[in-house]
């Protein structure tokens, strides 16, 4: 998906450094639907779900003037947010016993610090690296520390090919109309990713051919992913953050990266070694990059031009998003259906997108002498 992204087979893909990945949206709702009906109700709704977002993409020249430079930009500010959460869990342990211990902060902190020290002692090309430099130094730590456990390594078989079809799908009207209604939530994530990139990376606005291609991409590849029994994949933000930082938007530089994923997928050593890096180790890098979208979501609503307007809109669909999905613990939408709770409960990025595209419709546009 990362290298049809890159390169582009027609009118699917972007041809920008967008790399892909499994998306979590996806989560709540496919589980659901798995106890419900069984995975091969999971397997059918992802298929047929994934062929009606790459269409939604192909047609996007009809319906993307609804996504304005406003309603794009509060979106990536949301996908930034939504990530700071993400950062910080890993930066203490990640999801292990062991979180917020004295070791896992230390070797994020020394993470962290070791990239803010290389990039501001070298110059020019180097500051790319730094990183990579961090990456090496806590996972050298971490492994000091008795932090990495290398045994899957040699304990994981040589190589793994993938089957297609290893679950017979089963086509349920339930099941596909609610992955279907999340695909849309996707589709808006990765118009904010796309838009961001542009911005971001290339210093420009992204055009409508570049969000058509990948959005088409971002379906039709779930499709394929459905066909293997996988969940649906979507452009990854972090990877956002990590072009805002370098500045390294050669597409043949991401290609080797895609290639390491395909390399990792089909020779389980090499893909337990990258899962052995500590969460910690990852914590002190992303904590930086996730910020960074943030701040390029805030620099492209400045673009877009904060007049009153605009300043209503953004700032009461942070709010009610944010909001909304911050006090889910306190069931604010257990009034809801079952599927829109799935949806929207615990995805701020959906509320946002529904509530920005909602007032920039209906409220009026401030004339010149307002």
């Amino acid at each position: 998906a990362t290298l049809i992204q890159l390169y582009a087979v027609g009118p699917i893909g972007s041809r920008l450094p967008i790399v892909m990945g499994v998306s979590f949206t996806f989560v709540a709702i496919l589980c659901y639907i798995a106890g419900t009906y069984g995975y091969g109700a999971v397997a059918g709704a992802v298929i047929v779900g994934g062929i009606f977002e790459g269409t939604l993409g192909l047609l996007a020249k009809y319906w993307r003037k609804i996504i304005t430079p406003l309603v794009a930009s509060v979106v990536v500010t949301t996908i930034g947010y939504s990530l700071l959460g993400v950062g910080v869990r890993s930066f203490g342990g990640g999801y292990n016993d062991d979180f917020g211990s004295v070791e896992n902060l230390t070797i994020g902190a020394v993470t962290l610090i070791s990239c803010l020290i290389f990039n501001s002692m070298v110059k020019g090309y180097k500051k790319q690296l730094s990183v990579l430099f961090g990456l090496f130094v806590g996972y050298a730590l971490a492994l000091a520390m008795g932090k990495v456990d290398l045994t899957p390594i040699l304990n994981s078989g040589f190589i793994s090919v993938p089957h297609i079809m290893p679950v017979t799908p089963e086509f349920n009207i339930g099941a596909i109309i609610s992955v279907a209604v999340v695909f849309l939530v996707s589709a808006a994530e990765t118009i904010g990713d796309t838009s961001a990139m542009a911005m971001s990376g290339l210093n420009r606005q992204v055009t409508e051919k570049e969000i058509s291609g990948s959005i088409a991409c971002d379906g039709f590849a779930s499709s394929v992913a459905g066909l293997f029994g996988c969940s649906p994949v979507t452009s990854f933000s972090q990877n956002v953050g990590l072009i805002a930082m370098t500045k390294v938007v050669n597409r043949f530089t991401i290609m080797t990266g895609a290639v390491c994923m395909i390399i990792a997928g089909i020779f389980p050593p090499v893909a337990a070694f990258f899962a052995s890096l500590p969460d910690s180790v990852l914590g002190g890098c992303t904590v930086m990059m996730f910020g960074s979208i943030m701040i390029s979501g805030i620099q492209m609503m400045s673009t877009a031009g904060l007049n009153q307007r605009n300043f209503t809109i953004a700032g009461l669909s942070l709010a009610i998003g944010i909001g909304s999905t911050s006090a889910s613990e306190m069931g604010i939408w257990h009034v809801f259906p079952q599927m829109v709770q799935d949806i929207f409960s615990g995805n701020c990025v959906a509320v946002v997108f529904v509530i920005a595209i909602i007032m920039d419709l209906v409220m009026p546009k401030e004339t010149a002498k307002n």
